[in-house]
């Protein structure tokens, strides 16, 4: 049995093998405005849960490409961010300047991080295969420092809030910009520990056996 990452992010996988579990890598190719614009999704929690969702299952199609891996052994998961700000939906910042702009709204004040979920249960039903596929959305409530001009002009600099959604980290430069978080922190990060690990168990998957065994 093996957990799949349908993700490219860094921080999704530094997280899970801080948790103990060692995921395979496999990145979707999925057009994300494209899969937003077809289910027609504009509420955070849609948006978010719709690409988790997306992403899992595309992936879990390729799964015979990947060479050395039993297919019908793996887990496959999904996820996906965006920030909650006065009701609009934020993604990454397409520029320098769309994450300037969006710092000088979001200092001092919070936001509302959504995280969707997917998993998709690919093991043989003699392994103990549920079927299931299934999410969950995680939202956590941020609150961020009252930052002056010079010091969003200097973090943005960094080019970190160019790839995160939400134009913020929690486990990186923007940490120190974070006052206080309400609800699942390493949702923040990009994928809820606690909240896969109730997917998994829905699917009958025990979170202590997926954790890798010393050698």
């Amino acid at each position: 049995m093996r957990l799949v990452l349908a993700s490219a992010s860094p921080a999704r996988l530094a997280l899970l093998r801080s948790a103990g579990v060692d995921p395979l890598v496999l990145v979707s190719g999925v057009d994300e405005p494209a899969v937003v614009e077809r289910y027609g999704v504009t509420d955070a929690e849609d948006v978010c849960l719709v690409l988790a969702r997306a992403k899992a299952e595309d992936v879990a199609g390729r799964l015979d490409e990947v060479t050395g891996l039993d297919a019908a052994g793996a887990l496959v998961v999904g996820c996906d961010s965006v920030l909650e700000l006065d009701g609009e939906v934020h993604g990454k910042p397409v520029d320098a300047a769309e994450a300037t702009a969006r710092w000088r709204r979001m200092r001092g004040r919070s936001g509302v991080l959504h995280t969707g979920h997917w998993l998709v249960d690919e093991r043989d039903a003699e392994d103990g295969g549920s079927g299931a596929t299934l999410g969950a959305v995680s939202s956590t409530t941020v609150r961020f420092a009252d930052l002056d001009d010079a010091e969003v002009e200097a973090y943005v600099a960094t080019g970190e809030p160019l790839r995160v959604a939400g134009a913020f980290t929690l486990d990186g430069l923007g940490g120190a910009y974070v006052t206080g978080v309400e609800g699942e922190p390493s949702a923040v990060v990009g994928l809820g520990l606690a909240t896969l690990r109730g997917l998994l168990d829905d699917a009958g998957v025990r979170w202590s056996d997926l954790r890798s065994r010393p050698t």
